[in-house]
């Protein structure tokens, strides 16, 4: 609530808690979170439909693992809806990340020699490495794929949010899906 007592709606709420939670207010995330669960829910249940039937994890329980790495960053200068999404996007992509690899270790025999993935876990490493590597050599170009691939946002969003032209944002998509495309390959 507003000192007026008045609940702001729409995206310019969810700046203003953002940037009352990274000044440290108390109660920011409590009034943040009603405001982006849904969205939340949405791009969760969206990253787990790449994952093959059976994942061990639900959007419910990803959207809280994401709340649990998140609530205590107060270091970002939260600036938009935009960005949130992408940084929770991005956050979720490592939490998934991070259980196919818990997942692959944890059926690894201790005599073991080789790693042993199955299609889903080889394809979330593999484009969590290309992208890490894409982030380093083309860091704008990472930053595009993770707006679009895992925080659901179209090109026009992602020029918004990104600050630069739809024209380049375009270019930059298709110079980014082909050389992940290639990257992949190799692994």
């Amino acid at each position: 609530m507003l000192e007026s007592g008045l609940h702001m709606k729409g995206p310019a709420s969810v700046t203003f808690w953002l940037q009352q939670w990274q000044n440290g207010s108390g109660g920011a995330l409590e009034e943040l979170t009603p405001l982006v669960y849904d969205d939340l829910r949405r791009l969760a249940a969206r990253h787990l439909r790449a994952e093959n039937p059976g994942h061990t994890l639900e959007a419910t329980a990803l959207v809280h693992e994401l709340y649990l790495r998140i609530s205590s960053i107060r270091t970002i200068d939260w600036k938009s809806r935009g960005q949130f999404v992408s940084v929770a996007a991005l956050m979720m992509r490592r939490i998934l990340t991070d259980h196919a690899r818990r997942r692959q270790a944890a059926k690894r025999t201790p005599d073991a020699r080789q790693k042993e993935h199955t299609a889903d876990q080889l394809d979330l490493i593999a484009v969590d490495r290309a992208l890490e590597k894409m982030s380093s050599d083309y860091p704008r170009h990472a930053r595009i794929v993770q707006l679009c691939f895992f925080g659901g946002l179209d090109l026009p969003e992602v020029a918004q949010v990104m600050d630069l032209s739809l024209r380049t944002v375009e270019r930059d998509w298709h110079f980014a899906k082909g050389w992940l495309k290639h990257e992949i390959a190799g692994f």
